[in-house]
């Protein structure tokens, strides 16, 4: 007995020393900023000029400040729409793509190929497809001239200069971007499930869309809660290709404007207090969030 609760001591040491590594990257790069984010939140500390004002101790000043000048609800706002935009043909067309390639009574051939397809979007970097939107989209670009050819507009349409246009090209970016990712983590959550339920439905005479309805999508569950949640982390962290696609200014009248764009506006202009602050609402209204979706969609208890 003794022998064998020392070889568990013995190896529970190399597991410490295996997780060591983890444990210092993680102390290092994640924890030591978020506590100094969080303590620095609480001064004044900007650059006037060339003069360093602070920091200063204000306490909960530039929270209020925040709160009061209101622009935190409506880059809230527009980062949650434009999520929303990209989320929804999102799921639907990785639903779709993941049932049809992970049935295997289709014998789809070249599945392979079109999988790899698929996922080469998210490889490309957001600048360079956010470029390549902005040339397709501009008032002289080909999607201009196509339209004007068929005789659908007599004009150039300015695709960034309305609301609407703007922050549906924004989710439509990052949909191709993404959705590739999404439908193979999708396919592999359709792939573990059991092929004896498919046959016995098939048996009982289900249709295919009572077996995707009634199996496939409630055993699916956990891995749709995981992608909604990751995407609204990713959605809140919307930043690269709204930037890039309207060079940092959020027009139309702000409206493609997000929290992160907000937050770099502050470190740029190094006002580190109210970056501070509205990175730690950010982690706030993440955690939130998260837990709505994780409570309203993780619930696996069957009332008896």
């Amino acid at each position: 007995m003794k022998k064998s609760g020392g070889k568990a001591v013995r190896y529970n040491k190399w597991g410490y020393i295996f997780l060591l590594p983890f444990i210092i990257v993680f102390v290092v790069f994640q924890l030591i900023p978020l506590v100094n984010t969080i303590y620095n939140s609480f001064f004044e500390n900007y650059m006037s000029g060339l003069t360093q004002i602070g920091p200063t101790f204000v306490g909960l000043d530039n929270y209020k400040k925040l709160f009061s000048e209101g622009d935190v609800w409506i880059y809230l706002k527009n980062t949650m729409v434009m999520w929303i935009m990209c989320f929804i043909p999102q799921i639907i067309l990785s639903l779709l793509l993941g049932a049809w390639f992970s049935d295997v009574q289709l014998k789809l051939k070249g599945s392979r190929f079109f999988k790899t397809v698929m996922y080469l979007p998210n490889l490309i970097m957001a600048s360079a497809f956010a470029m390549l939107f902005f040339t397709l989209f501009s008032d002289g670009g080909p999607i201009n001239s196509l339209l004007m050819q068929i005789g659908f507009i007599s004009e150039p349409y300015k695709f960034l200069s309305h609301t609407g246009s703007a922050q549906g090209l924004v989710a439509m970016m990052n949909c191709l971007m993404w959705f590739g990712n999404t439908t193979i983590l999708l396919m592999a959550g359709m792939m573990g499930i059991d092929t004896s339920l498919f046959e016995a439905a098939e048996v009982d005479g289900a249709t295919s869309t009572q077996v995707f309805f009634k199996i496939t999508l409630p055993l699916l569950r956990p891995i749709l809660v995981y992608v909604m949640i990751t995407s609204l982390i990713g959605g809140l962290q919307l930043f690269d290709v709204p930037q890039i696609l309207t060079n940092g200014t959020g027009d139309p009248m702000r409206s493609t404007m997000t929290l992160i764009m907000f937050l770099n506006k502050h470190l740029y202009s190094k006002n580190y207090g109210m970056a501070g602050a509205l990175s730690v609402i950010l982690l706030i209204i993440t955690g939130i969030l998260s837990l709505v979706v994780f409570k309203v969609t993780g619930n696996d208890k069957r009332k008896g």
